[in-house]
């Protein structure tokens, strides 16, 4: 019986090596033969293969099923199986951590996200003894609860990995969790604690990272975080030298010569980790490049870096559609969507916002929906003021307030709403919405561009009330923050109105040089609509010193922006998209050709509100 034991033991050995060899051969052939390959798999199970063989070919079949077919419960069934067989075994760590991993990542596809983390937390008490694993699970449970909005418990798991890194000597891994801790607390808006995280890591990328490869990749990791810093708070002119070195630094990583990811990640497992791989970092640089250009008022710099990270992002889903693609695509529509408005383009404006809903509802479980609805209902209270459909831009601001956890977004959705109630003359709701601002925001935490464009609405209502005194109060304040950043849209919109002001009290000479600089702003941003606005001052201004030339040449430029807004504005109206600003809840409606026919409009000369500051970046970059 022995010598027959013995001899059926090599020989199935050689059954499942060879089960194995033709799973993996019908999974790599061209095109792959799935069918073929999970049924070479399930062969194996017919020879009641030992525990560690049988837990390995479940996690296979889990991952095939994962990466080739829909039938999710089938999956799961194995991976179950797999975490059963695999939990209490000793020395099988790839298999029981890659089998929890994997099982977390299906939870989160049925949206099953307190499974995710049940099954996470597990993984990562017997995952203790072997640093890799445990730092590795401890970066996806931080991100499930990050996705969440559990910020806390995020920071917290990425505190122990800090702490699995500097007790292992793993320097390159530390700085990981440092900077990803930053992140955190960056959404968190804990600004001092974000700036002592940033300085502790620059300074050990700076002094302790040898590798030089691995060093740029944490310089540019480092520098994202820190453009992000500057740019939530507004600072424009302030982040132009970290911009500059990050552009730098991702150019150095794209050039030909520099070796690939595997090449520099591959030779250490607790250097295997990449926050994203040097494609998408490309993309990424491009995003921020266009957040800076858009809140420094470059309209057509934000224009040409959009199309050129759009095009990149199309050409990384053809060779791999992974899901961080879709949510730099939406923040980038987010962005240029505004630069559209701001130039007067609404047609654009509404195509891509219908754009943007449809990368958001194309999502898994519509989860960038989910997260981007408040942002979509806020791009279309923009679009619905800029073509005078007030009831339907305060309807969207109010959903945009009440879905959203980001102050300065709801801050923005604020400010518009106030605009809103100061040309429909609703005085007490004004004064109860500034009211709010003011208690809600300070100078401490807040964006300079949105504060800013708070005392510009300041401004605008004293106006209103002909208090002009006040009004030229709030209006130097603003133009204060506004040059202190190279705040440009901000700096035209203040002298605008300064100039407005000025012709209000009489005192033409400070209208005059108010409103010049104003217009080569506006006309260098391009911005529309203070370009309507400072023509039919100049003209007026032109009028009362009967400069007739200079008249007829206001008038003119007048009336060119005035018909261009006119004729974008019948367009507008036209659109199968424009009836998107009837959506209120719930998932918003495919645009049809009927809907968009009963719409009905009112043109009002002076169309547009004030976007005084930007939609902050949205989260996703940081998670």
């Amino acid at each position: 019986m022995a010598s027959t034991s013995t001899a059926t033991a090599p020989s199935q050995d050689a059954c499942y090596i060879s089960l194995l060899g033709l799973a993996e051969y019908f999974r790599t052939s061209k095109p792959p033969n799935i069918k073929k390959c999970i049924q070479c798999l399930q062969a194996l199970f017919t020879f009641q293969p030992p525990t560690k063989v049988e837990a390995r070919t479940h996690l296979q079949m889990g991952q095939i099923l994962m990466a080739y077919t829909l039938n999710t419960d089938l999956a799961r069934n194995h991976l179950e199986t797999a975490w059963k067989l695999s939990e209490t075994l000793v020395h099988f760590d790839d298999v029981k951590f890659d089998t929890a991993s994997l099982l977390a990542q299906l939870h989160l596809q049925l949206d099953q996200n307190s499974q995710a983390k049940s099954m996470l937390r597990r993984a990562v008490e017997l995952s203790q003894n072997n640093v890799f694993w445990h730092c590795k699970l401890l970066l996806q449970l931080a991100h499930v609860h990050a996705s969440d909005r559990e910020y806390s418990l995020a920071s917290e798991l990425l505190g122990v990995g800090l702490e699995s890194a500097e007790e292992t000597g793993a320097t390159y891994l530390k700085v990981l969790f440092l900077l990803s801790r930053a992140m955190i607390l960056m959404i968190e808006r804990k600004t001092n604690d974000v700036l002592a995280l940033l300085n502790s890591a620059g300074a050990i990328i700076d002094n302790n990272i040898v590798n030089a490869h691995q060093k740029e990749y944490l310089k540019v990791f480092f520098l994202v975080l820190q453009v992000c810093y500057y740019l939530a708070l507004g600072q424009v002119k302030t982040v132009k030298p970290s911009l500059k070195q990050l552009q730098m630094s991702i150019q150095t990583i794209m050039t030909p010569n520099w070796p690939s990811d595997e090449a520099i990640f591959g030779q250490n497992a607790l250097e295997m980790f990449v926050w994203l791989p040097k494609e998408q970092l490309y993309v990424l640089v491009y995003l921020v490049t266009v957040s800076h250009s858009m809140m420094a008022g470059y309209m057509d710099k934000a224009q040409k870096y959009t199309e050129k990270a759009l095009t990149q992002i199309e050409k990384l889903k053809q060779q791999d559609d992974k899901p961080i693609l879709s949510v730099f695509k939406v923040i980038l529509l987010e962005h240029i969507v505004m630069c559209r408005m701001v130039m007067g383009n609404r047609i654009l404006a509404i195509t891509e916002i219908a754009a943007a809903r449809d990368v958001c509802m194309a999502s898994p479980n519509r989860t960038l929906l989910r997260r981007h609805s408040a942002q979509l209902h806020c791009l279309l209270g923009l679009y619905s003021m800029s073509t005078s459909f007030y009831e339907h831009a305060e309807r969207q601001f109010v959903a945009c307030v009440m879905e959203t956890t980001e102050r300065d977004l709801k801050l923005f959705a604020n400010l518009n709403l106030a605009i809103i109630f100061l040309r429909t003359k609703r005085e007490q709701d004004l004064k109860q919405i500034l009211d709010t601002v003011s208690t809600e925001n300070t100078h401490t935490h807040s964006s300079q561009a949105l504060m800013g464009g708070f005392y510009y609405v300041q401004g605008l209502h004293a106006f209103h009330k002909s208090s002009f005194h006040e009004a030229k109060r709030f209006l130097r304040e603003t133009l204060k923050m506004a040059n202190a950043e190279d705040l440009n849209r901000l700096t035209s919109c203040s002298l605008v109105l300064l100039s407005h002001v000025f012709l209000s009290i009489g005192n033409s000479k400070e209208s005059m040089n108010m409103v010049t600089p104003a217009m080569q702003l506006a006309s260098k941003i391009p911005d529309i609509h203070v370009q309507l606005w400072g023509s039919a001052i100049l003209k007026d201004l032109h009028r009362m010193s009967k400069d007739v030339l200079h008249e007829k040449e206001a008038f003119a430029n007048h009336v060119k922006y005035s018909e261009n807004l006119i004729a974008d504005q019948r367009r507008c109206v036209q659109s199968i998209h424009h009836a998107l600003i009837n959506w209120y809840n719930a998932d918003p409606p495919t645009t049809n050709s009927t809907a968009a026919a009963s719409m009905t409009n009112s043109f009002n000369e002076r169309p547009g509100g004030f976007a005084g500051g930007q939609m902050t970046l949205a989260k996703q970059i940081m998670t």
